[in-house]
């Protein structure tokens, strides 16, 4: 990692401590309630005892017997919880780009595709995932399967819309030189549509996973037994604020890190495109 990046992190990391300890001085000044807002120190001290295991080793493995220390060291309510979300999500995800990857090509690349789907499309569009809610619970029940439904869902639209604009943004001197080299329609569609629609793609995938996140915590509150979002709707019945905050944390977490594993994987996609450097 080099100069640049470390300067870019540490400026980055200049706000949000400047807000820790505004936050921090404001609750000893005791302008505000700690059981509404606590200190950073104490959801700090409660994300903590979230992440480590509920039990001694010992009593965890009377409990489960052959069970290794890996698996003690890893049965803490905070990444058991966050495995679970993670897991909704990336299958979720990856149902709603899948079915709208191919759908938002041949949208894209066919008139008579955007004709047929289009009106379809735009009726369902604007409802939120959240409205399928009581339909999700009646058609698949509770557990996995419809935060799964709503999280594909939520990933679906804004991948397929991407796509969509994506082909049909492609430079018509492009399709023209093609054309004009002797390309046909499955060469012309692999070599140069395709390849020009992807930073499109990428924005739409980005987007999806994002939408995927707000999804999989509303989920989690009304359908789900575990998770970040059931461990906060678990911390408002108990008026638990410091937990409650402590799982906001860990989500906004999980989405720097995917958010900035998308940065990487679109700037290694995109290396050949114009005005990414190298």
């Amino acid at each position: 990692m080099g100069k640049r990046n470390w300067r870019e992190i540490g400026l980055g990391l200049v706000v949000p401590l400047v807000a820790i300890a505004l936050w921090q001085w404001v609750v000893k000044q005791g302008w505000v309630d700690e059981k509404i807002l606590p200190s950073p120190q104490e959801v700090a001290e409660k994300w903590v005892a979230y992440l480590l295991p509920l039990k001694p080793f010992a009593e965890f493995q009377q409990e489960n017997p052959g069970a290794s220390w890996w698996a003690w060291a890893f049965s803490g309510e905070l990444i058991v919880d966050s495995l679970g979300s993670m897991y909704r999500v990336v299958v979720g995800f990856l149902v709603g780009a899948g079915l709208a990857l191919p759908l938002g090509l041949a949208m894209g690349a066919s008139r008579a595709a955007y004709a047929w789907f289009n009106p379809l499309v735009q009726v369902l569009r604007p409802i939120p995932p959240i409205a399928y809610i009581p339909l999700s619970i009646l058609w698949f029940g509770l557990g996995n399967p419809p935060a799964v439904f709503l999280i594909a869902l939520g990933a679906f639209f804004p991948v397929l819309m991407n796509t969509i604009a994506g082909v049909r943004q492609v430079d018509s001197i492009y399709l023209r030189a093609a054309r004009n080299l002797g390309a046909g329609g499955a060469t012309l569609f692999l070599r140069v549509i395709l390849p020009a629609s992807v930073p499109y793609i990428l924005a739409g995938v980005r987007i999806g996973i994002g939408t995927a996140f707000i999804v999989v915590i509303v989920a989690e509150m009304i359908a789900v037994n575990n998770g970040l979002g059931y461990r906060i709707l678990e911390g408002r019945e108990y008026f638990w604020s410091a937990k409650i905050i402590a799982g906001m944390i860990t989500i906004g977490m999980l989405g720097l890190a995917i958010d900035v594993g998308m940065t990487r994987l679109n700037n290694h996609l995109l290396r050949w495109h114009r005005g990414l450097e190298h």
